[in-house]
């Protein structure tokens, strides 16, 4: 029954005040009604005819139904690999959240009725219930209805799934690294990394006691090289059986098993051949399932964490904290950004000209 009200409001007559399940608002209707007796019988009669009104929905035609069919297959499909468990976390926050989630809003609704509108209002509620949460954000909840959605469209509940627009994000330029000939060879702050990141392991430089090496130039040729994150899920999970050498064109091709966007065969540019090819010859009795960077370390958070703070040391080193132009910090992150900031596509960096060997 819709929840609801009675008073006065100042006036000889009571009225009743009904929560509106559908619009989300209340309804206030005067009751015509001097008794407070009287009036709450007219509530009551009020608010049994509002639950004549609607339509009971069948229930394998409820967004409650189906969101529970979404869950079940993602939660299938991260437990054999096929899916990332980060991805299954955002779908089941977006609809389980118990303070706005989409199950609160949607739940109910018959499926075949849901309308750009009704989303488009459900988001006008959420802006101005969390006005904190960011446009990224907004999206992700967006893309968990339409995966819902999209599940009631495979079944045949629906024949299409409804237009639902994206949350318009602001420009969030990236710190990275410029280089020749992009820029003056004066200005190559790319080179300036490299040559801090050589000069440190020749010192044999130690922060917070552990000896820097070649291994953080390698690590820093091969972000650049493969466009992969610094993410213990990424580049600190690859181990020799993941990488095979290819030919025409030179590059590696490593199976990425439980990156940000899941189980991926990613193709590096030629550079990073290299990279793989010096790695090898410093651990001449690696096996196969050691780790390529740092494998002492079988804690991969703690391999991480160790580049980090080699990382921001040689910013220090070099002078070049601060990414001049976005005015931000540079992080170990900057290293994948670099390429991509400057205008190169996926594939241009992958299967690139020759020319892109001078970033060794």
């Amino acid at each position: 029954m819709p929840d609801g009200e009675i008073g006065d409001g100042g006036s000889q007559y009571w009225y009743v005040r009904v929560w509106d399940r559908d619009r989300k608002r209340y309804i206030v209707k005067g009751t015509g009604e001097t008794s407070v007796i009287r009036a709450r019988e007219v509530a009551k009669d009020h608010a049994l005819s509002l639950l004549k009104q609607e339509q009971p929905v069948e229930r394998q035609f409820t967004f409650h139904h189906f969101a529970v069919r979404c869950l079940s297959k993602n939660d299938s499909l991260a437990a054999k690999g096929d899916r990332n468990i980060g991805y299954v976390k955002a779908i089941k926050w977006s609809l389980q959240n118990a303070d706005w989630g989409l199950l609160t809003w949607f739940g109910s609704k018959n499926v075949r009725k849901i309308t750009t509108r009704e989303f488009t209002q459900y988001m006008d509620y959420l802006t101005k219930k969390r006005p904190d949460l960011t446009a990224s954000t907004k999206n992700t909840i967006m893309a968990s209805f339409r995966n819902v959605l999209k599940m009631a469209r495979d079944d045949g509940a629906i024949d299409a799934i409804p237009n639902t627009p994206r949350a318009k994000q602001r420009d969030n330029p990236r710190p990275f690294f410029r280089f020749y000939p992009l820029i003056a060879r004066r200005d190559d702050v790319y080179k300036k990394v490299l040559n801090t990141a050589k000069q440190m392991a020749r010192e044999g430089a130690t922060v917070r006691g552990i000896t820097v090496t070649d291994e953080l130039y390698d690590l820093i040729l091969f972000l650049v090289h493969s466009l992969f994150r610094p993410l213990v899920s990424e580049v600190y999970a690859i181990r020799h059986s993941d990488v095979t050498v290819a030919h025409d064109p030179k590059r590696l091709i490593v199976v990425v098993r439980d990156g940000k966007t899941g189980f991926r065969a990613a193709n590096t540019m030629p550079g990073a051949v290299a990279v793989y090819e010096r790695i090898r010859k410093r651990y001449p009795d690696r096996q196969d399932d050691d780790y390529l960077f740092l494998p002492q370390y079988k804690n991969r958070t703690t391999a991480s964490k160790i580049f980090q703070r080699q990382f921001k040391e040689l910013m220090a080193r070099a002078g070049i904290e601060r990414d001049p132009v976005t005015g931000k910090n540079h992080t170990i992150y900057s290293l994948r950004h670099t390429l991509d900031s400057h205008g190169l596509s996926r594939a241009q960096t992958r299967f690139g000209p020759a020319s892109r060997q001078s970033l060794c």
